[in-house]
């Protein structure tokens, strides 16, 4: 086949910069959309969940022509929980675009995702977004930039790097911000410019190596990454080398590479594409693959330890079976078992019992994706409050701990800074930012669970609050979890208004007149520090005496509606979640007041014979 010029590119930087914006503009002005072709923003973010929230959760490959050259795209998480995916992807490209918005800065993903790329000696490109911003400040923005390079102990060529600026969202970048083009080609010319295509390499032996995993319903299990040298064929023998250094030989099924945002079949595909491959079951992350004993393995890739797990259960409660279609022990554990196919920073563990499955992730985030997406594919659950993965270190006991940088009004920094004094964290810096102060603290990960709404409500949801995971340190001793108690339901029916009304006195509500409840549900939390049985589905006895009066109207106060991650925040470990296709409710682990009492019982006495 012809050499043809490749150039990968990945697009990192903090969440919600304008990440998938970016890309849209890519393709957009690449014509890689037809006349007839209805054009979505976002349009790399394919999952529902994506759209729904926002952000970018899987790492995406598409392809664009310009002049003579191929560049290849990666749209990248900004997550801190899906850091696995960005570190592997680096992995593959020639240069990375570096997009910091121009009121924001620097954030702590940006840290991370550039810190790695400096370290695999790739040059970046800088692109100063949304400059239309009225809160821009551009200059200030390049110079902390710059001071993030020298921190991060960027070399000479690394901090040579192209600025450019841009406004996304129009499709806009210019090289400087009073030029007056309305296109994206500077940055088409920076980098065919800045960056050399891959070298011709098509005579070398084949060495290529797995940087990601796919799934197909049809297919199976496929591996992605770059051809590093050589040919790689379709229907053809190569020898695979894992981890272990384990060497087998195999044959490569289907091959395919990216054409715009399609997946195309090809026979052949040459060093420097990046491309996808099925007919080996079980591939994995860093595998090497060559020329049957023709090759020398690269080195494998590490992938980044779980920090926090919770109990993936059976569904218990009364209620079922009523809306879901995979309720068992069985399904449950096939589609953990499909989730690992792809998912490579998840751990599923079996437990003493049957029925529960301990699952283990990056964050919370990473694993209440897992939870939606199931949910959405029909699935019941009921889930254990997370818990942190510690660790023994040099004979001591250690736990993750992360850097949280919070930017809040003025007015509200002195109960955020006592909130995260009270979590036992230790403050890093405090910064002056006009009618806002930043606070930088590095707390546990067990001090921030639970915390992210809490914070929302301190600062009457005008403050933001970025967590980075940085490293394990010693067991800070216990802290104290949710204040208050919880409303319990003590009948099952349906929950009426006049049980409500008179319950409103007591905390905050989590039903409304009409919702069916169960025995054990927590129907609201409690404005005392203790839990309170109720019963919300008595209704006002009919009687033959008439008041002097109308009845007073009966106003009740909206419900507080949980997310899936606000659910899993607010739980204690006597607690669940229980997720169905149709509604998320939290219930006590024992919904009876007996099996209650009996297993605080059995608590004690088990205490007892500690001491």
């Amino acid at each position: 086949m012809e050499y043809r010029k490749i150039i990968n590119v990945a697009v990192i930087a903090h969440v919600d910069a304008g990440k998938s914006t970016l890309v849209d503009a890519f393709l957009n002005q690449s014509h890689v959309f037809s006349d007839h072709e209805e054009i979505v923003d976002c349009v790399m973010d394919s999952n529902d969940l994506e759209r729904e929230r926002g952000i970018t959760i899987y790492a995406k490959n598409c392809s664009i022509n310009y002049k003579d050259y191929k560049i290849n795209i990666v749209d990248t998480p900004g997550h801190a929980d899906f850091s696995s995916e960005v570190e592997r992807i680096i992995k593959t490209v020639d240069t990375v675009i570096l997009l910091v918005d121009s009121s924001e800065g620097p954030m702590p993903q940006t840290r991370f995702v550039l810190k790695k790329s400096l370290e695999a000696n790739l040059r970046p490109i800088l692109l100063i977004n949304k400059i239309d911003k009225k809160d821009q400040r551009a200059n200030e923005v390049i110079d902390e930039v710059y001071d993030l390079f020298l921190d991060l102990k960027a070399n000479d060529d690394q901090l040579d790097f192209p600025i450019l600026y841009g406004i996304a969202k129009q499709g806009i970048v210019r090289y400087n911000p009073g030029d007056g083009n309305n296109d994206i080609n500077p940055l088409f010319e920076t980098i065919v410019s800045h960056v050399e295509a891959y070298p011709n390499k098509m005579e070398e032996p084949l060495v290529m190596q797995v940087s990601a995993l796919s799934y197909d319903d049809y297919i199976g299990r496929m591996g992605v990454g770059r051809i590093y040298s050589g040919v790689m064929k379709a229907n053809a023998s190569v020898s695979i080398c894992n981890n272990e250094g384990k060497k087998q030989t195999k044959k490569i099924a289907n091959l395919y590479n990216y054409q715009g945002l399609k997946r195309t079949s090809v026979t052949e595909a040459q060093a420097g594409d990046i491309v996808m491959f099925s007919g080996i079951e079980d591939i994995g992350i860093g595998d090497t693959i060559g020329v049957v004993n023709e090759y020398n393995p690269l080195p494998s890739i590490a992938i980044e330890e779980p920090t926090l797990s919770m109990n993936f259960m059976v569904n218990t409660s009364p209620f079922q079976g009523k809306s879901g279609k995979y309720v068992t022990s069985r399904n449950i554990k096939d589609r953990l078992a499909r989730e690992l196919e792809t998912n490579v920073g998840l751990k599923v563990e079996d437990t003493e019992t049957t029925d529960t499955f301990k699952v283990s992730g990056r964050g919370e985030l990473h694993l209440s994706v897992l939870l939606e997406n199931m949910r959405r594919e029909g699935y019941e659950v009921a889930v254990s409050k997370p818990q942190v993965i510690m660790k023994k270190i040099d004979g001591k006991l250690c736990e993750p701990v992360e850097e949280v940088i919070c930017s809040v009004p003025n007015e509200y920094s002195g109960t955020i800074i006592n909130s995260l004094n009270l979590r036992k964290g230790q403050m890093i810096d405090l910064e002056d930012e006009g009618s806002y102060t930043k606070v930088i603290y590095h707390v546990t990960t067990r001090g921030l669970l639970g915390y992210r709404s809490e914070f929302i409500n301190s600062t009457k949801g005008e403050g933001v609050m970025v967590r980075k995971f940085i490293q394990y340190e010693p067991f800070v001793g216990e802290i104290p979890e949710r204040l208050n108690g919880a409303l319990i339901s003590m009948a099952s029916g349906k929950a009426m208004t006049y049980s409500i009304w008179n319950l409103q006195d007591r905390g905050q509500m989590f039903i409304s007149p009409g919702m069916d409840i169960y025995e054990g549900m927590i129907v609201g939390v409690s404005s005392k520090d203790q839990d309170i049985e109720v019963n919300p589905t008595i209704n006002k006895h009919m009687t033959a005496v008439r008041s002097t009066g109308a009845d007073e109207a009966m106003k009740l106060v909206p419900p507080r509606v949980f997310s899936l991650e606000e659910a899993l925040e607010f739980i204690n470990d006597d607690e669940l979640v229980e997720i169905t296709p149709d509604a998320i409710r939290v219930r006590k682990r024992y919904l009876t007041n007996i099996d209650r009492r009996r297993h605080m019982r059995e608590i004690n006495k088990q205490a007892k014979i500690e001491e």
